[in-house]
């Protein structure tokens, strides 16, 4: 009885928009049930008065104030679902907008709780620590790696040392100078056989031994098919 007199609990009062659009939506369909009956009964009467507008001019005329009523009605009819149709359009766009800030404001409480953990001081300390973490880690890693011992390596006798190799290596890899070409000599001089023709006088043992060489060439000549 007090939730019926103070409007009902919380819950009832959060329902209470959605109940109203169900209500209203129900309304609406019974009023256009409504307004399809009274269509039909307006026609029919439409229909007895032409059926009846040469025989039976009373009936004829009677069916045109009935027709008449039902047209009544329907205008009123009309008027009564559009005032319910822009009741419910309104009350679902104010449902809805309230259903987007109660959305929001869910959202705000989530980023409210999110941030209470933390804040841009907080945000900033972390970043340092981070950062003082890595230059530690940078820091071990570089001593890690350096020689033990004391051993030193000078980097620009390396640089001058890896030069030196590639110059080494240019040099070898370059085709070598071509050799200088000697001199052709002259063909050697043919011996001098006397010509008999211009009176050369010429001894029979170099006669013999040109004979020799003549069977000599001859022979060479055979076995070679010529």
């Amino acid at each position: 009885m007090w939730n019926y007199l103070f409007g009902g609990n919380a819950q009832q009062k959060k329902d209470r928009p959605k109940k109203a659009i169900v209500q209203l939506r129900e309304q609406i369909q019974i009023l256009h049930k409504k307004r399809a009956h009274l269509e039909s009964q307006m026609a029919d009467q439409d229909a007895i008065a032409r059926k009846n507008i040469t025989s039976n001019k009373t009936v004829a005329k009677n069916a045109l104030k009935r027709k008449k009523g039902y047209e009544a009605q329907l205008e009123k009819l009309e008027n009564q679902i559009q005032s319910l149709e822009n009741q419910l359009n309104t009350i679902e766009g104010a449902n809805l907008n309230l259903e987007t800030m109660r959305a929001m404001k869910e959202g705000a409480a989530a980023m409210k709780q999110i941030h209470g953990e933390y804040n841009v001081d907080k945000v900033e300390d972390t970043m340092e620590e981070i950062r003082e973490q890595v230059e530690l880690a940078d820091e071990i890693s570089e001593a890690i790696s350096r020689p033990v011992g004391g051993e030193y390596i000078d980097e620009d006798e390396l640089d001058e040392e890896l030069a030196e190799l590639q110059r080494e290596e240019a040099e070898r890899a370059a085709p070598a100078k071509a050799e200088p070409v000697a001199k052709k000599q002259p063909p050697a001089a043919l011996p001098h056989f006397p010509d008999v023709n211009k009176g050369e006088l010429v001894s029979p043992e170099a006669a013999e031994e040109d004979d020799e060489d003549e069977r000599a060439l001859q022979e060479l000549k055979a076995s070679m098919g010529l």
